[in-house]
């Protein structure tokens, strides 16, 4: 399968303060990549060179065998949409919130949504359950319907990459399950490709199929989750003591945290 996103050697920072160092990274056309690691380990430094904030000082970012850094503006949103961490809101309709997706296919002197903007902005409000929404303002809504409307105007951008920055970090444990179910769908039903940063491991664990470990601006380890989700490499990372299992249902890796006062009693074991 070809790849939707091809890094190599990439190095980049900012100034005299952080970089990352000769990042490679390959990921296949539709699949559901997590980044995981510790604050400060790189995941948001990343995005900004895949997304063009940051420019490259080596290396070479490939969509689709294309170079990134040639992507006009507009080029760029119609192939990589970013949903952040926090929605930035105002006072604006949760419908004119999500045609802001259609911007980059509007031409110079267009200054108005044509027919089929709408069609596609409503699309993707209907699934993502936020049609009803439309003619509230952005700032009635809760903080998951929030990100639900964000991720809908995302998607109006059609694009072949979605980049989510900690996109559930602010939310409780029932809207993060509903947005990951749902972008868990949108990659099974329409093959979008998806790149996410989560902190959660276990939400990690369970939702994608691919995770890559970052520390100290460095890859530690990717692959599938029960290869990366192991006790070894979080306590080295994270430098935090685990026992890892597998969920009895999905088959998926676990992690679970050993408190000192056990870890102190030896009441635990690990598996290996």
């Amino acid at each position: 399968m070809p790849d939707i996103l091809n890094i190599k050697n990439l190095s980049c920072g900012y100034g005299n303060g952080f970089h990352l160092h000769k990042i490679n990274l390959n990921l296949p056309i539709g699949s559901f990549t997590g980044i995981i690691g510790p604050n400060g380990s790189g995941k948001t430094t990343l995005f900004k060179a895949i997304s063009g904030i940051l420019k490259p000082k080596e290396g070479i970012l490939l969509l689709q065998a294309k170079n990134i850094a040639h992507f006009s503006y507009k080029e760029k949103a119609k192939h990589i949409a970013v949903v952040s961490q926090s929605v930035a809101v105002d006072s604006v309709r949760v419908e004119d919130f999500v045609l802001m997706g259609r911007m980059p296919y509007h031409s110079r002197f267009s200054f108005f949504e044509q027919k089929e903007d709408y069609e596609i902005a409503h699309r993707y409000m209907k699934l993502t359950g936020t049609y009803h929404l439309k003619d509230k303002l952005m700032t009635q809504l809760s903080g998951g319907e929030q990100q639900l409307v964000d991720i809908a105007r995302a998607l109006s951008q059609e694009p072949d990459l979605l980049l989510l920055d900690e996109a559930t970090s602010h939310l409780d444990i029932g809207h993060q399950v509903q947005i990951l179910n749902l972008l868990q769908k949108l990659n099974n039903d329409l093959k979008i490709s998806i790149l996410m940063i989560i902190h959660d491991l276990n939400l990690a664990g369970e939702y994608c199929d691919f995770l890559v470990m970052m520390n100290k601006g460095s890859i530690h380890i990717k692959g599938k989750p029960e290869e990366v989700l192991h006790y070894r490499h979080i306590e080295k990372v994270y430098n935090t003591l685990v026992v890892t299992d597998t969920n009895p249902i999905s088959g998926k890796p676990i992690v679970l945290l050993v408190s000192e006062n056990v870890h102190s009693r030896g009441q635990f074991s690990k598996t290996v």
